[in-house]
């Protein structure tokens, strides 16, 4: 409908609200709370135009808003805590869960929720663990995890997930060691990242 939709957050109090930007009348709008507050989680905007909310620090839960009724549902939980971590629309409809942190390392497993059935499943791990790492969707459907924080620091490498066979692969790395950053995909099919944290600012 437009409108964007605002979840969560905050740091010495984590916050359930949630508001909607109106941006035509270029107004905010309160919208129900979720059932938990969450920080440090994903929120993907799915094919039947609901948002999943997934994660945050020290939660496995997941819910859903409906744009249509405004109300939040819980659905199938994530197999661990995560926060920090990626989440990726596929081309098949379902989202990819990359990494993360469980409140004691990053991690380098990787899930799959199913809109259909409202359930995850396990996807193979990635080379290397990695949170605050950047997820992109190519034209060809696979997935560019790129950076993040690692069990050592900031990361420069780079992995790709084929969902037609389920595999991750390397590919080449960035010049620059980078967590925190932001990546998206240019018209001409190649990804820009940019910014981020190299582990000295």
């Amino acid at each position: 409908n437009g409108r964007i939709l605002v979840a969560g957050g905050g740091s010495a109090a984590v916050s359930s609200t949630a508001e909607l930007y109106d941006t035509s009348a270029q107004s905010w709008l309160a919208a129900n709370p979720m059932s938990a507050g969450r920080t440090m989680h994903t929120a993907t905007l799915l094919g039947n135009g609901k948002v999943l909310v997934v994660g945050g620090v020290g939660l496995s839960t997941a819910e859903l808003y409906d744009p249509v009724t405004g109300a939040w549902s819980a659905t199938g939980a994530l197999s661990t805590t995560r926060s920090q971590h990626a989440a990726t629309l596929l081309g098949s409809g379902k989202v990819l869960v990359t990494g993360g942190f469980d409140g004691a390392s990053q991690l380098s497993t990787a899930e799959i929720y199913d809109p259909s059935a409202g359930t995850w499943a396990m996807a193979n791990p990635m080379g290397a663990a990695r949170d605050r790492h950047s997820a992109v969707v190519l034209v060809n459907g696979q997935v560019l995890a790129a950076g993040g924080r690692g069990v050592g620091g900031a990361l420069s490498t780079a992995e790709l997930y084929n969902p037609a066979t389920g595999s991750w692969a390397p590919t080449g790395a960035m010049t620059t060691a980078r967590e925190r950053h932001t990546a998206a995909l240019l018209p001409n099919g190649k990804v820009f990242a940019a910014a981020g944290n190299d582990g000295t600012g």
